[in-house]
């Protein structure tokens, strides 16, 4: 089997509009939870929001694909464009036949939808946008990238709730290696910030009305964010003879489903996850010494997790260096395994351990080290990164830094 490396990386979220950006605000544990600026969402029992500020559509496509794309199929391209072009990819018609693309999304086109359903039900419109079920679709923005650079190898949409983009780079690496194909282009992108679907999720009673704490005692629930996040990874060999320089290697891939409960989830399913993306990388758990968590601050969620890291690392569990960027980026549902992924490789190329931030109190539940509001200096090798999804999906990536 082909090692597989990573060449491109590609961001846009409420930390920044690109990589750079979202980088440094990384280092700097900096918030990006604002007030949600759409008006419709003002009887929320919620107001923060982690919004992708100054995203302006007209900035990267023409009214008429602007017009054909929904907000979160957007993300995906523009995301998709930054890791083509930091990978120094040239598309030859033998790349683009060979090249496979692998996304997630969990709700897909949600303003879309919510518009339609708008101008029927309230707006009492015999007709919707001629467009919406393309828009809606969660591949749009899968076929957007094929459409954009002529991809026309594997394309296809994992929707695996919250674990939807991990599992898609986990699929795009498993074709890599396999030889299935030479380079993919994977990751994930969420647009939830409309009326009608940040209702559902008040109804779940899990959004925190104040901020997100993931680990500490006073977690009060998770903040939602939107954006996405794309990888270029290529087999090494085929990386090198392109002349591209290898940014870090996915090393392993684990996943598991907990057969548990639909909405809290299980510390066996998720421990599971973990040691067999270990075994797939062939390390041991003392070698890992990063791990960027799922904590999504709510109750259930971060003592779980917590207790996952215990049985999976036993000993070594209190050795880790572990922090949840969702408290920065907020949960981004489908695109959170891409962005953390993002944020889980730049930790180990930079040096610099994002922080939790918003962390007041340790909780007994929550008894690791969960790197506390300041950003830390660190000399990592390996990280991995995990995504626990409803439903009881677990996907957790590996990552080794070259």
């Amino acid at each position: 089997m082909r090692r597989v490396v990573v060449t491109g990386i590609g961001v846009v979220c409420a930390l920044g509009r690109n990589r750079a950006d979202f980088r440094k605000a990384l280092g700097e544990g900096r918030c990006g939870v604002r007030p949600i600026g759409n008006l419709e969402c003002f009887d929320l029992r919620f107001r923060g929001g982690a919004e992708v500020a100054g995203y302006d559509p007209a900035e990267h496509f023409s009214p008429k694909e602007t017009d054909m794309l929904d907000r979160f199929a957007q993300f995906a391209v523009v995301a998709a464009r930054e890791a083509a072009c930091h990978a120094g990819i040239e598309w030859t018609q033998a790349l683009r036949e060979n090249a496979a693309i692998v996304t997630g999304s969990c709700v897909g086109g949600q303003s879309t939808e919510n518009q339609g359903f708008w101008d029927v039900y309230k707006m009492g419109r015999p007709r919707v946008h001629p467009m919406t079920i393309p828009k809606t679709m969660a591949n749009a923005g899968a076929s957007a990238i094929s459409q954009e650079f002529g991809i026309t190898g594997p394309a296809f949409t994992v929707s695996t709730a919250c674990s939807s983009s991990a599992h898609a780079i986990g699929q795009a690496f498993l074709m890599v290696r396999s030889g299935m194909s030479d380079l993919a282009l994977t990751g994930g992108s969420e647009a939830p910030f409309s009326y009608g679907i940040l209702k559902a999720w008040e109804a779940m009673r899990v959004v925190s009305p104040t901020v997100c704490r993931p680990f500490s005692k006073d977690r009060n629930g998770m903040i939602l964010g939107e954006g996405g996040a794309m990888l270029v990874i290529e087999a090494l060999d085929h990386a090198l003879a392109r002349g591209a320089t290898p940014i870090a290697e996915l090393a392993g891939f684990g996943m598991s489903s907990d057969a548990h409960h639909i909405t809290q989830p299980s510390a066996e399913g998720a421990a599971k996850a973990i040691r067999m993306a270990l075994k797939d990388a062939g390390i041991a758990p003392e070698q890992v010494g990063y791990v960027n968590a799922h904590g999504t601050g709510t109750l259930a969620n971060d003592s779980t997790e917590t207790a996952a890291l215990h049985l999976a690392f036993g000993d070594h569990a209190r050795r880790l260096a572990i922090s949840s960027t969702k408290a920065m980026h907020g949960h981004t549902l489908g695109a959170a395994g891409a962005i953390e992924s993002a944020a889980a490789i730049m930790a180990l190329t930079g040096g610099i351990l994002p922080p939790t931030i918003h962390f007041n109190e340790r909780d007994p539940e929550c008894d690791l080290d969960y790197i506390p509001n300041c950003p830390r200096k660190a000399d990592i090798e390996y990280a991995i990164s995990n995504s626990f999804a409803f439903g009881g999906l677990n996907a957790v990536l590996a990552w080794r830094r070259l």
